[in-house]
């Protein structure tokens, strides 16, 4: 993955509710290095549905990381997905720049 994300503004972690466990090493991988992330819980026809606040708990997921319903599958969906992550990763270095310059 080191490759893969080198210079990378932000990550989609995409999670499928019938595999969460999958999720663990990318969501490990992107906190460690402190980029930021967003999980994109994947809902299609006939994946059972939780309330987002179930999948977090399951994630372990820290309040400032977002979590977004998405169909992977769905073109506007996708792209709800992608606007989200720059959103993220554009507040989080604002963020950043606040706490260094202060």
């Amino acid at each position: 993955m080191g490759r893969a994300v080198r210079g990378a503004l932000g990550a989609v972690v995409l999670a499928d509710t019938r595999r969460l466990e999958d999720c663990f090493a990318a969501i490990d991988y992107f906190e460690r290095r402190a980029i930021p992330f967003l999980v994109g819980v994947n809902c299609f026809e006939g994946a059972a549905r939780y309330p987002a606040e179930d999948v977090r708990r399951a994630l372990d997921l820290d309040d400032h990381v977002p979590l977004l319903m998405t169909d992977a599958r769905d073109r506007e969906s996708v792209k709800e997905t992608l606007i989200g992550v720059v959103q993220h990763a554009m507040t989080r270095a604002a963020q950043h720049r606040q706490t260094v310059g202060t």
